[in-house]
């Protein structure tokens, strides 16, 4: 693959760390290796990012992976590691932002579902854009909320595709909208893509939790 050009635009170093041990339990050190190697990103291989908020992680290295995973595993299987990637990414790390939101405490564990949503995503698109490169907004309408990230990430640098890719994104947002609900699934559709030369990013989440 040829190298997606460095963006000058940065997640916290911890990001990069929470995205690359995400995909690490997902499939393996060889696993993992592999796709920095096929990322061109081998100077992360057993020297992972540091764990800290020092914006250092560029926006083209998560980019790079998530071609890398496309390329290795097909569109499909790329697809499924992504998702399960960005839920454990999370999981694993991010919810931890939520407690400084205020969406982890016992006075918010209490309100109404809708109400939950209504302040937890808002929160978190905050933080995004407070601690990264990334500016996340978010919108209510009657039975959706539409969650845009402008400058995205997870497909910098790609124009030419004909489906969205940010399933990383996608996978992320379910698992904060598990997080933040109570353990609630959530429908998280990917609704416009820079890589499709949609100006945005968009997430459609439904609200109304599945089943």
């Amino acid at each position: 693959m040829s190298p997606i050009p460095k963006a000058g635009l940065y997640y916290p170093s911890k990001f990069g760390l929470l995205i690359v041990k995400a995909l690490e339990d997902v499939m393996g050190t060889n696993g993992i290796n592999a796709i920095l190697n096929l990322a061109g990103l081998s100077v992360y291989m057993d020297n992972y990012p540091g764990d800290s908020l020092e914006k250092t992680f560029d926006f083209a290295d998560v980019s790079s992976m998530n071609i890398a995973l496309e390329d290795m595993y097909g569109p499909r299987g790329g697809r499924g590691l992504a998702l399960r990637a960005g839920r454990a990414t999370f999981a694993d790390g991010l919810k931890s932002f939520g407690a400084l939101a205020g969406v982890g405490d016992l006075a918010f564990k209490v309100l109404p579902l809708q109400t939950k949503l209504r302040i937890g995503l808002p929160s978190f698109a905050k933080i995004f854009t407070q601690v990264s490169d990334q500016n996340s907004t978010v919108v209510e309408h009657e039975n959706e909320f539409v969650w845009t990230i402008h400058r995205c990430p997870v497909c910098w640098g790609r124009s030419d595709l004909d489906k969205p890719v940010c399933f990383i994104a996608t996978g992320l947002l379910q698992e904060s909208l598990k997080w933040v609900s109570g353990g609630n699934e959530f429908r998280v559709n990917e609704s416009k893509c820079h890589a499709m030369g949609d100006e945005v990013c968009e997430f459609i989440i439904q609200k109304e939790p599945i089943g």
